[in-house]
């Protein structure tokens, strides 16, 4: 068995901070073992790490080691990957495909974002760990494997459960050993070793002069929260490493790139309802209802004015009134664009139509007011697909592009967010 620091060494981890010597320890006592294993921590932290050491230091380190990430697959298409498939077992199988678990038999499988996995693939996926068996997707055939699990997650597992988005018999099965990797917060002696290993790397890489923190500096990192972790320390020191001419950096210059107040946590609303049988099982479901009730409303509002100008005529009328009818009839409140909540539908766009027109002249009467009918909001014209664009452009933008953080303020599973992202194509 390796003792700790060739570990480090080998994998290039840098710090002695007794939680993640615990961490690695564990790693290579296992390792050993066919033991399941569950990593946990946040985004950034070097779950990697785990899984590459625990694979390399067992008797399987000579088989396939895969890495499979469970969030950046799609939905529809993950037990094929997982599995594989029969040829035609869907539209576009034009041929058998082995799966990952078929093609790594006496290797390790690294499940990253294990906690993103669909309900219908946690079943298969719990047979595989229970048996050793399972099928591929169109075939009634049960086949063996012999897989060595290891997952990894940064969802809150427990919470996970609770709200129906995680088995908790999968879980168990999973978590036979659970593995804790800490932020880099939490290691704030180690946070100026890491600024320094990563100064002389991308010093190398760049052909350029390393970079030297002041004390100030130190300390300004030490009591910086770094929500991206390891990661963003990285990305920041290769960043500083390019653009800044003095090699010498100090408080100051360190605040331009990352301020103090810049990682304050979002306030986000969220229901207290623990009722699994809502009447709206998702998002989308909700947004109809949104729009569909201010569609309504205005429906109303135009009835009622409409109803106002035929039995009251316009010496009943008070200027609040001619002044509401006239921002709802004129061609100004007539707007083509569907996304608002002022469009009127009407399919009869070749007809000319002659809004009736308030003014303050007391002789004019409304008697011959022809009737206007009031059409049904209809689905089709919500424009749902722009509304829901925006709000997922949005969520990107407030959180900076991390799509985690962006998927709990959308309220939907980060498999569902990225699927979105191809879908409207905001990659860039």
């Amino acid at each position: 068995m390796a003792d700790l620091q060739s570990i480090k060494n080998r994998y290039g981890i840098i710090g002695n901070f007794p939680v993640l010597n615990r961490a690695l320890e564990k790693a290579i006592q296992v390792a050993p073992t066919d033991i399941s294993v569950l990593v946990i921590g946040e985004s950034g932290v070097g779950k990697e790490f785990i899984p590459k050491i625990i694979h390399s230091e067992s008797r399987r380190k000579h088989q396939p080691y895969i890495v499979v990430n469970c969030g950046a697959i799609p939905e529809g298409t993950i037990d094929s990957e997982l599995f594989g498939h029969e040829k035609g077992a869907f539209t576009g199988a034009t041929s058998t495909r082995k799966g990952y678990f078929e093609v790594a038999d006496g290797g390790t499988i690294f499940l990253d974002e294990v906690g993103e996995l669909p309900l219908q693939t946690q079943v298969r996926l719990l047979r595989v760990l229970e048996s050793g068996e399972f099928m591929k997707v169109g075939s009634s055939q049960v086949q063996k494997t012999n897989v060595r699990i290891v997952a990894a997650t940064n969802v809150n597992m427990m919470k996970a459960i609770t709200d129906g988005r995680f088995r908790e018999d999968l879980y168990y099965r999973l978590n036979t050993v659970q593995i804790d990797m800490p932020p880099l917060r939490e290691r704030k002696g180690d946070i100026h070793l890491l600024f320094r290993k990563f100064a002389i790397d991308f010093a190398e890489k760049y052909r350029m002069p390393e970079l030297k923190l002041s004390d100030d500096a130190v300390s300004y990192l030490e009591n910086y929260s770094f929500p991206g972790n390891v990661r963003q320390l990285r990305n920041l020191v290769e960043q500083m490493t390019v653009v800044e001419q003095n090699r010498e950096v100090n408080s100051v210059k360190l605040a331009e790139y990352i301020p103090m107040n810049a990682n304050l946590p979002a306030v986000v609303q969220k229901s207290n309802s623990g009722n699994s049988g809502s009447d709206f099982s998702s998002e989308r479901e909700i947004m109809y209802k949104i729009l569909f009730d201010m569609r309504s409303d205005i429906n109303d509002l135009k009835s009622l004015t409409s109803e106002l100008i035929k039995n009251r005529g316009n010496s009943d009328l008070s200027s609040q009134e001619k002044n509401l009818i006239n921002r709802i009839y004129t061609p100004e409140a007539q707007t083509s664009n569907p996304n608002s909540l002022l469009y009127f539908e009407n399919n009869h766009q070749n007809e000319v139509h002659h809004p009736t027109i308030i003014s303050d002249d007391d002789n004019h009467h409304y008697n011959d007011v022809e009737d206007i009918e009031i059409e049904e909001a209809k689905p089709e014209s919500l424009s749902l697909q722009n509304n829901e664009k925006d709000l997922i452009i949005k969520a990107l933008e407030k959180h900076k592009g991390r799509r985690n953080k962006a998927a709990d303020e959308l309220g939907i599973s980060q498999r569902t967010l990225y699927r979105k992202i191809k879908q409207y194509n905001l990659e860039d």
